[in-house]
């Protein structure tokens, strides 16, 4: 059977934040031999009362097919943002129809949130004593509602392991994708990625975009530096190699990247070569030092101080890991 994504539609929601979960989980497609183009992922929207109209925060509402006994076949539920939360919001508590709405949801259900749907995941008590996130704006307010709560509102997403909560908008599209990599591994998330045209994988911990003007697309950027940065992560690249690709001085070009992308340039370059060595110890049988080396890390103790900084675990620990879930079909 199908994994299967339960989605809480509330009074209140964002249509952009609801479709998300629809649009990188129900892209997931098997790409191994055994399951190549088959869909892992039934995803199922229901709501807290009988099938019927939900407000949205837009001039339209939608018609949701499912009431709140859909929670009880869940293997993940997500929990998008609404404007409506209430005394929620207000006093930190559930009304009785979210209440009576979570009581149908089985113990070991894998809990998300998005945005400030993190408020409904920490008032029916899933985040107390966890660390979360929410969006940047709401922070201060949701740690002193949820003082037990341990909150990060500086990062993308938060992994807990069986609760996930992600940051404003956007950042669902990134913990989405990063569940996906997690059930099933880089090839089918960066699959989806490149259907749904957006980065393949920004790490949860990359600060959130908060106070950054957009750069003036009529000034000189840093897309072709990244590109051809990429295209050969297994060799020495320095900052002034970077920066030669646009005709930059290094600190111009230091400059005009962190504000498009949001962290330095040595910084980004660690974070694709953990990809890249994330993506070889799934997918191959290569030594460690060989990954080291072609992840550009040189030496195999390099890569293990990187990936355990990282993914928090050593390189032959991943692979151990994710080889077992694979093989088990476990999510």
């Amino acid at each position: 059977m199908r994994h299967r994504v339960v989605v809480l539609a509330l009074d209140g929601l964002l249509p952009f934040e609801l479709g998300i979960p629809q649009r990188i989980f129900g892209r997931a497609l098997g790409c191994g031999p055994l399951d190549e183009g088959r869909k892992l992922y039934d995803v199922v929207t229901c709501s807290v009362r009988p099938p019927g109209p939900v407000r949205t925060d837009a001039d339209f509402s939608i018609v949701v097919e499912h009431g709140p006994e859909a929670l009880a076949t869940a293997d993940t539920v997500v929990v998008p943002a609404s404007y409506e939360l209430g005394p929620v919001y207000a006093e930190g508590r559930l009304t009785e129809e979210l209440a009576a709405a979570f009581a149908f949801v089985r113990p070991g259900t894998r809990m998300v949130s998005i945005c400030t749907g993190s408020y409904v995941l920490a008032a029916a008590g899933y985040l107390d004593g966890r660390p979360a996130t929410t969006h940047w704006s709401a922070a201060d307010h949701f740690q002193r509602l949820f003082p037990t709560v341990r909150v990060d509102p500086d990062v993308l997403f938060i992994d807990d392991g069986a609760v996930l909560t992600s940051a404003g908008v956007a950042a669902g599209i990134d913990l989405c994708l990063h569940i996906v990599r997690r059930d099933h591994g880089s090839a089918v998330a960066n699959d989806v990625a490149r259907r749904t045209v957006v980065p393949p994988h920004r790490e949860g911990g990359q600060a959130q975009y908060i106070q950054r003007p957009v750069p003036d697309a009529r000034s000189a950027a840093t897309t072709a530096a990244r590109v051809w940065a990429l295209g050969r992560l297994e060799q020495p690249i320095s900052l002034r190699d970077m920066a030669r690709q646009e005709s930059m001085s290094v600190r111009t070009f230091t400059r005009r990247f962190r504000a498009e992308v949001g962290v330095s340039p040595g910084q980004w370059l660690t974070q694709q070569r953990v990809e890249r060595a994330r993506q070889l110890l799934e997918t191959t049988d290569l030594s460690i030092g060989e990954v080291a080396r072609d992840a550009g890390f040189g030496t195999a103790t390099s890569l293990r101080q990187h990936v355990q900084a990282a993914l928090g675990v050593p390189p032959t620990t991943y692979r151990r890991a994710f080889r077992s879930a694979a093989a088990s079909g476990a999510p």
